[in-house]
């Protein structure tokens, strides 16, 4: 089965994210607006007019936001290339961007589970391929938590084969650690689902084999630090991080621009 693109195609979304989702300046956006209402940035070519200094302008959280592929998805797919601009229904299409941005995050995690411990998936990742391609009325029909259990089944079985392989791993999943110091401690194998990491020192910090699914890193520093073997890191995750030239990366995660400029 062909999957779609699970990261952010910008060119070939009609700026769903500045129109559909809601924005709050407590959480990064330069104005608090409701879903449905145009970002005043953006363009009519559905560009976004400050792009380039976004944080410089005090919109840290666009910086952050990653929509896994589901803004092009439900542009070109769903909605057959048919804007918002010409959709009598924002609500539907903001319900159908949730739906799908969830599946996308889920199906991103489920390759990666089967590219890690082959046949653990058995056959989740078609189906889940296979929704996505869904009608909007179907899409809004789904029992996403139902999915999302099935999931994260799936996700703690492959996690806990992986990090199987370390003796000496840690559990520190959903532990409170913001703002701990942890320079350069060996966490491979750990267990950190979950984990609050705000603010915490991970610079030089071995990653390899930790479980970072859900984990808050928020401004957490990963300067120097290994995170090419962690599991189930998201792009959303490394947006909100400090890091730097020698952060060592999954492969399919981009470095962030501002780590160079910060």
């Amino acid at each position: 089965m062909n999957l779609p693109v699970l990261s952010a195609d910008c060119g070939s979304c009609f700026g769903l994210c500045c129109v559909l989702m809601p924005f709050s300046r407590e959480s990064g956006f330069g104005v608090t607006k409701a879903s449905g209402t145009p970002c005043h940035h953006l363009q009519p070519d559905d560009r976004c007019g400050i792009h380039a200094t976004l944080r410089e302008d005090g919109w840290p959280g666009c910086t952050v936001f990653e929509c896994f592929g589901a803004g092009q998805q439900v542009s070109q797919v769903t909605y057959g290339g048919v804007s918002w601009r010409d959709h009598d229904n924002l609500g539907e299409m903001a319900a159908v961007l949730s739906v799908m941005r969830q599946l996308h995050e889920m199906l991103r995690h489920v390759v990666e589970a089967e590219d890690r411990v082959a046949g653990v998936t058995g056959d989740l990742r078609d189906r889940i391929g296979a929704l996505v391609a869904q009608t909007p009325t179907e899409l809004l029909a789904l029992d996403v938590d139902q999915l999302r259990a099935e999931v994260g089944d799936v996700l703690a079985r492959t996690s806990a084969r992986v990090r199987a392989r370390w003796a000496d791993r840690v559990d520190l999943a959903h532990e409170d650690l913001a703002g701990r110091d942890l320079r350069g401690t060996d966490l491979r194998g750990a267990a950190l689902r979950g984990a609050m990491l705000i603010g915490a020192d991970l610079r030089g910090a071995d990653l390899t084999g930790a479980d970072l699914l859900g984990a808050d890193v928020r401004d957490t520093d990963v300067r120097g630090a290994t995170l090419d073997g962690a599991l189930f890191l998201t792009q959303p995750q490394v947006n909100g991080m400090r890091g730097d030239h020698d952060t060592r990366l999954p492969g399919g995660l981009a470095r962030p621009g501002h780590w160079l400029r910060e």
